[in-house]
């Protein structure tokens, strides 16, 4: 991932703030010999502790042909990509200049994690995994804790395996246009705002957050 000065994530409050916000994400995993990387879309719980980076925990199915992978090397990568918009050409026109003479571009903001892969296998450990997972998603309750050899949900322990991934490296980009000129920022929240598809209000609103006058 290509991070510009601009784009670039100083603070790591603010790639942590979002990533608490943000828990579906690519564990991108190295393939066996002569095959290419593999992807595997899920869920993660972040905790931004132990360690200087934190880590994440997550579960996979039993059957999931990621296992061997991670087996055979365990540096893996977690892609958690959002708040993204489409940017028309004619929004970002330089000042006095006619609007077909703007650049389309992408709005996003990424956060990439490099880890080392941890498989989880004992049960009372799995089932810990899975109770401080749900317990993000879930804070109101409502379902069983897990426990081995207890229903409802003991039985299933056997076919998940979990995952903890001690994160060692953090690649953060937010890729906003607060580096443009004000007016061209005014243009594109404006346009943003009218549009409102989705994505547009979390990008306007990274727009108006990142702009160096906002943080004065």
């Amino acid at each position: 991932m290509l991070i510009h000065p601009w784009d670039a994530v100083h603070d790591s409050d603010e790639w942590r703030a979002w990533l608490s916000r943000h828990d579906f994400g690519q564990l991108a995993v190295n393939g066996l010999s002569g095959e290419p990387p593999w992807v595997q879309p899920l869920h993660f719980r972040y905790d931004s502790e132990p360690g200087p980076h934190g880590r994440v925990l997550t579960h996979l199915a039993r059957p999931n042909p990621l296992w061997q992978a991670i087996e055979e090397n365990p540096t893996v990568v977690l892609s958690v990509v959002d708040d993204y918009a489409f940017v028309p050409g004619p929004w970002a026109a330089p000042v006095g200049a006619p609007p077909e003479h703007g650049t389309p571009t992408s709005f996003y903001a990424a956060v990439q994690l490099r880890c080392t892969a941890h498989v989880v296998d004992d049960p009372a450990e799995k089932a810990a995994l899975l109770n401080h997972q749900v317990a993000h998603f879930q804070p109101e309750g409502g379902t069983a804790r897990v426990a081995p050899g207890e229903a409802p949900f003991g039985r299933l322990l056997a076919g998940l395996r979990g995952l903890r991934l001690d994160v060692t490296d953090v690649r953060a980009k937010f890729k906003y246009a607060h580096h443009k000129p004000e007016p061209v920022q005014d243009a594109i929240v404006a346009g943003l705002t009218a549009r409102a598809a989705r994505g547009d209000a979390e990008a306007a609103a990274h727009q108006r957050r990142r702009r160096p006058t906002d943080s004065a």
